[in-house]
């Protein structure tokens, strides 16, 4: 075993020798010396460790990992479909000076009228105006006309296609997508959402069950940009004519002929897991759009439109909860083109354009 003097120890036994042995004062100061220098080398030694940083993790080797591109291989893509019935939605264009829906927005019955920042600005890429549903052999055609023609709008809109397979008022699927959307047809943006739980209506699909805790469409069954076992299940691509400024095509083969067809645009919440949004909110923290309803303004929920769930595949009694209400038979003859025909035709004061009657109407 190695025992370390100090330095004092150091100095008496120097010390002590130097008295026994009758040295001269040399020594001594050689010993003394000796002991200043073993102090110094101490005293250097101690800061060194003092002063010593460990080694910055940033410093140390990275190491790059770079993901593989995944390719998707498609065997099916739409075609483009011509024909198809036609189901229109509120729009709100020609009250949005007045910073208000002018109705459609139907609370109990998850009817939203909502193209509206919290502060009641119009988003007009939100707004929906009709859907077309067309199909061919392979593919159902949801074609969306929005008063906006821009749905890569910079707040980010998603737009989705709920089906109600068993007509109940419980959706079963949403066929979701995210921007960025270009004109081609494209999987990539598109995500298919099930409820397998029952629970996308709340407890019951004719009222708002708020504040109600449930898991919406929760589980995911396509991921257009992984592929999986159908690459081709859906697709979307914006601006394919005047009337689809958004179009979705389906397979037929997975959703089969027979269901109810909603849409919906949303740049608020955008979260399938919480749908029905009206279960989530009390119509008291969701505000309203309607001028006339008390709890206007928009509050926690604005920023999404949707429309009715039109029936497709059977005849529809129009009872069926959240489905579209029967559709008067018309008193006029639509009105026929003039010199001055077009929203540039209406004066700005009092009126405004209408696609539902594509003629100017009064400002309400």
């Amino acid at each position: 075993m190695h025992t370390r003097l100090s330095p004092a120890v150091i100095l008496f036994g120097t010390l002590a020798f130097s008295a026994c042995a009758g040295n001269n004062q040399s020594i001594i100061e050689t010993s003394v010396a000796q002991t200043q220098q073993i102090s110094q080398l101490e005293t250097a030694a101690a800061g060194a460790a003092a002063t010593s940083v460990p080694p910055n993790p940033e410093e140390a080797t990275q190491i790059t990992v770079v993901e593989t591109p995944i390719t998707v291989t498609h065997v099916l893509t739409p075609a483009v479909p011509s024909g198809g019935r036609l189901f229109y939605d509120v729009e709100s264009a020609g009250t949005a000076p007045q910073q208000r829906a002018p109705y459609g927005d139907s609370y109990d019955r998850n009817l939203l009228e909502r193209p509206f920042t919290q502060e009641m600005g119009y988003v007009a890429d939100l707004d929906i105006v009709r859907i077309t549903v067309a199909s061919d052999s392979a593919w159902w055609y949801v074609s969306v006309k929005l008063i906006g023609m821009d749905p890569n709008n910079a707040l980010g809109i998603n737009y989705g296609v709920e089906l109600d397979i068993d007509r109940d008022g419980f959706g079963d699927y949403i066929i979701w997508a995210h921007p960025p959307y270009t004109d081609q047809w494209d999987t990539a943006p598109v995500q298919i959402f099930q409820d397998q739980n029952h629970n996308t209506g709340g407890l019951s699909a004719t009222r708002s069950d708020a504040p109600f805790d449930a898991d919406g469409y929760e589980t995911l069954i396509f991921d257009g940009s992984l592929g999986g076992d159908d690459p081709d299940m859906a697709w979307v691509r914006i601006n394919a004519g005047a009337d689809a400024a958004v179009q979705f095509a389906f397979k037929k083969s997975w959703s089969g002929t027979v269901f109810m067809l909603g849409v919906i645009a949303d740049a608020g919440q955008k979260d399938p897991g919480s749908l029905d949004y009206v279960d989530r909110f009390t119509i008291i923290e969701a505000g309203s759009p309607v001028k006339e309803n008390s709890n206007y303004p928009l509050k926690e929920l604005f920023l999404v439109d949707n429309t009715c769930r039109e029936a497709f595949g059977y005849v529809s009694n129009h009872l069926e909860p959240q489905s579209c209400p029967l559709s008067p038979t018309p008193t006029k003859a639509p009105p026929q083109p003039t010199a001055c025909y077009g929203p540039e035709c209406c004066d700005p004061a009092t009126e405004y354009w209408s696609d539902l009657t594509q003629s100017c109407e009064t400002l309400i």
